[in-house]
């Protein structure tokens, strides 16, 4: 397992939400993604634990467009990957954010 960490500076905000938003699960070729709040100073920090080995550079790319769509701040989201393709990993972040955003409006 490769563990990856990513902090973004972020200057969007939403109302507090109170519970954590789950998408997916793990499984070869599939991952599931949680967000929740937290007391960031602004940042939203990504946590990324795969099993595909050596891929930093494309969690990066992937991850920089998905934070430049949403541009949330105080938001911890916490990846498991079992080898998903990046348009996986695009179409799980955006199901949990549509549904973190539903759970904060």
């Amino acid at each position: 397992m490769e563990h990856l960490q990513f902090e973004f500076e972020c200057s969007g905000n939403r109302e507090d939400s109170q519970q954590a938003t789950l998408s997916g699960v793990v499984s070869s070729g599939n991952l599931e993604v949680m967000l929740e709040n937290a007391d960031l100073n602004g940042l939203c920090r990504i946590n990324v634990s795969t099993s595909a080995q050596g891929f930093g550079e494309i969690w990066q790319a992937v991850l920089n467009d998905f934070v430049a769509r949403y541009n949330l701040a105080n938001l911890q989201i916490s990846i498991n990957d079992g080898g998903a393709t990046p348009a996986v990993v695009c179409l799980r972040l955006d199901q949990a954010m549509e549904e973190y955003l539903e759970i904060s409006t």
